[in-house]
Order: C-alpha cells, then structure tokens, then sequence
C-alpha cells in the first residue's frame, strides 16, 4: 500500500467521522424509541404512536390505523430536551457540573475511531481509498488499549456529577459509580486479552482478519460471556444500575440535571450501547467478515450493522 498524502488521510478521516457520526447518533434516537415500544409491548400498553403517524382508514370504519405510529418520536423528544427550561441549583460547582455531561459523551463518540466497519475499498470514480479499512484511525497498533482508556474515562463524568451537583443523592450515586467501575474494568480487561493473543495484535482490523475462517467466540466462549456482563455493567443497565436506583436515590448522579444535560447524559448511555455492541462484534464474532467479502467489501456495513443490533 503506497503512502497517502495528509490531505488525503484528513479528508478520509473526515468523511468517515461525519458518516459515522450521522449514523450512530441516528440509531441512538431509533434505539431509544425501540425499547420504549418493547416495554409498552411487555406492559400491554400502545407506546409512542403518535408523533410522525401516517393515518389510513380502517375497513368497515372504526379508529384509523397508524401506520408508522411514533416514527418521529425521537425528533419530538430532542426539540422538547432543547426548549425545556435549564435550571442551575445555586449550590453546584458550576464549572464541574456543566463538564461532566460532555465527559460522558465524548467518550461514547471516540469508541468508534478505531472501529473497523468495512474492508479495504475505494469510492467508484475517485482516488479516495480506505484502506487497509474503512475507520476513522484505521491501523491503530494500540487499538485494544485506546478502547479501555476511552471507556474508562466516562465513569469519570459520573463520578464528577455527582460530586459537583452537591446533593447527598448524587454523591452516593457517584461513589457508587466508582466502586462499580473497579469490579467490572478489570474483568473487561482480561476478557479482551484473548482475543489479542489469539490474534497477535491490538489493531482492531487484525483481529477481524484473524477471525475470517472461524470466530473467537467459538474458541474463547468463556471470553465472550465476561465481555457482554461487563459490557452491561459498564452500560449501568440492570441488574448493574445501582448509581442509577431510583427506589433508593431519586435517580442517582444525574438528579440534579435537567434539560439538554441531562440529554447528554441520556444520550452517552445509548451510544455507548451501540459503541459496546460493535466492539464485541470485533472481538468475538468477526466484525465485517462474513459470506462474499472479498467480493463485495461494502457488504461489511450490512454485516457490522445485523450484528450490533443483535447485541442491542
């Protein structure tokens, strides 16, 4: 592979991040708006059915039939989080307290650099190749290591929510956020190390490649279990949602916030979601690869995307 040129590598790297970007904060809103129709569905009720129906006539009359019902769920939601009243108790740490929403975010978003999506390809028509895959940073040799150090940054949003928000709520679900991380990041840490050995390498597009005649979780299926409650814990979702405990702390770290804050807090753990799903495709279940990629390499985001709703 010749060597790109810098503005070559930053357009790529541009075009990747806005895709991705697009994508992922798309199905963070639609993954939302999913589980709030399973639960309805387990609960006997309708769920979100009304924002974005399209109304057809029902035979021999009656109520019209929603088609579509609370496909624009998500959109309603985000205008109503950006109009809602923003209040700052007077007794935060203001500069603390505004940080943590972002800590938690950006994090969520930085997962995804090194994320392989796809194998080699260039655009038809163009001189714009990815390669040796389609990532943001692709090629990264501490791959593996950039992903425990990005994941383990978020709980420090947590934990400063809680601190900063001044409220004996908050802090407990903060304290509670910190003794939670040092159970489950060692576990990950050690799940993850297979593999890597197996693999002989930390950049993630090796690790798929190495898994193109048989998956890791065939071999290190013990790997794969330590990996997905991990990845629960570290997603706070039951039964690991204790710095969260609305029976006992009135929502935890975030009780305090309110508005698009209290949005980012909402978002990061969606997108971490999507962010956790992908990296355990990498590790453990092939990634992109999958029948006729070699062919047809852009057949990876089709893989890639039926593997992270699988998790989800």
């Amino acid at each position: 592979m010749t060597e790109l040129e810098p503005g070559v590598i930053a357009l790529r790297a541009l075009i990747v991040g806005f895709l991705l970007a697009f994508a992922v904060i798309t199905g963070f809103a639609y993954t939302t708006l999913l589980e709030r129709k399973l639960l309805a569905r387990l609960q006997a009720r309708v769920g979100p059915n009304v924002a974005g129906y399209i109304p057809l006539p029902r035979r021999g009359g009656g109520p019209e039939v929603r088609l579509l019902g609370g496909f624009m769920q998500p959109a309603a939601d985000a205008v109503k989080l950006f109009f809602k009243e923003d209040l700052t108790p007077p007794f935060v740490d203001k500069v603390v307290y505004n940080l943590a929403p972002m800590l938690t975010v950006i994090p969520a978003i930085l997962i995804l650099a090194v994320i392989p999506w796809a194998p080699e390809f260039t655009i038809w028509g163009t001189e714009i190749t990815f390669a040796p895959y389609f990532a943001i940073a692709p090629g990264l040799d501490i791959g593996v290591l950039f992903i425990l150090a990005i994941t383990s940054v978020g709980v420090y949003g947590v934990v400063l929510a809680g601190w900063a928000s001044n409220s004996k709520y908050a802090v407990l679900g903060g304290i509670r956020a910190s003794a939670q991380m040092i159970s489950y990041e060692l576990a990950m840490g050690l799940s993850v190390l297979s593999p890597v050995m197996l693999a002989g390498s930390m950049d993630m597009g090796k690790i798929v490649d190495a898994q193109a005649g048989l998956w890791y979780v065939f071999l290190q299926p013990v790997a794969a279990v330590v990996f997905c409650i991990a990845a629960m814990a570290e997603l706070q979702r039951a039964p690991f949602d204790l710095l969260e405990a609305e029976q006992e702390l009135s929502s935890g770290f975030n009780v305090e916030y309110g508005g698009m804050r209290f949005g980012m807090f909402f978002m990061a753990e969606y997108m971490k979601m999507i962010s956790l799903s992908a990296i355990a495709a990498v590790f453990f279940f092939g990634g992109y690869r999958g029948p006729f990629i070699d062919q047809l390499p852009a057949l990876g985001f089709l893989y890639m995307i039926l593997k992270i709703v699988f998790f989800l």
